[in-house]
């Protein structure tokens, strides 16, 4: 163990000086040139590549992409100690010493039954280090970033919410709540208001969002994997198709549904 954290400590070492050199005045103008707000859609991006590698991806995959997502980090962090606020053993120290505090169960003396047990112990503490016994107004959703995904953060949102007993009794109660906008949506449709419509099919996104929450589903992972499932199906359409020398713009509605089909079969068989 000895021999393994002396080589990633090298390794970080190594790391951080090919950061430094970049930074530096005899590095490479475009990343002399980038500041801390220019990091964000590379952070961004590299953490939903490093999301597809774990999730479709190879060993390799997920290795190469962990590098780029902690390279962007490590790079934040040397634009910021720059700037001379702070620097990455700062960063290393704080989540350290947040880790400890969170899991008083491994580094204390606190005893914990399950898992349900630790989480809800992990709530208990976040909440009175960072909001105290009544968190106000202005921070009550502040931990959760606006720059999330709009079903994560709604799923996040509704969660805080429901910490404070702010929520439906149980998914039927959610599933009418759904029923209720879908016909509010139906409502707004005849209108022809955009706005309008706009503003129920959020409403009812929302209410899908809740229910994903109560039935222990997470939203983000749910469309997620719908979408693979539409892309898988419409990609053996188009494949089809092209083995018949034909092309989707020339193929009828009718075909290409029979071809969803047949993808529908397929995906049966597999499973079986």
């Amino acid at each position: 163990m000895k021999d393994s954290n002396s080589h990633a400590q090298k390794n970080l070492t190594n790391l951080l000086e090919i950061i430094r050199k970049l930074r530096s005045p005899d590095g490479c103008l475009w990343d002399r040139a980038q500041k801390r707000e220019d990091t964000v859609k590379y952070l961004m991006g590299e953490a939903y590549e490093l999301v597809d590698a774990i999730e479709t991806g190879s060993v390799h995959d997920i290795k190469e992409e962990m590098g780029d997502l902690l390279f962007q980090i490590l790079f934040l962090a040397r634009i910021v100690e720059e700037s001379g606020d702070f620097d990455i053993s700062d960063v290393m120290e704080a989540v350290s010493e947040k880790m400890i505090r969170r899991h008083p169960h491994v580094f204390g003396n606190k005893k914990v039954k399950d898992i349900e047990d630790i989480k809800t112990a992990w709530d208990d503490i976040k909440k009175h280090r960072e909001h105290g016994n009544e968190p106000s107004t202005d921070s009550f959703f502040k931990k959760i970033p606006r720059s999330l995904p709009s079903l994560l953060r709604a799923q996040k949102v509704s969660e805080r919410a429901s910490s404070v007993g702010f929520d439906w009794g149980s998914a039927r109660d959610v599933f009418h709540k759904i029923e209720e906008e879908t016909n509010e949506l139906n409502a707004a449709l005849k209108t022809g208001e955009g706005e309008r419509i706009k503003g129920e099919i959020g409403d009812l996104l929302f209410s899908l969002v809740n229910l994903c929450r109560f039935v222990d589903v997470d939203a983000e992972d749910a469309l997620r994997a719908t979408i693979e499932k539409f892309t898988g199906r419409f990609r053996h359409i188009h494949d089809r198709l092209r083995d018949q020398g034909k092309s989707l713009t020339d193929t009828k509605l009718e075909e290409m549904d029979s071809l969803w089909n047949e993808a529908k079969d397929i995906e049966k068989m597999r499973k079986e």
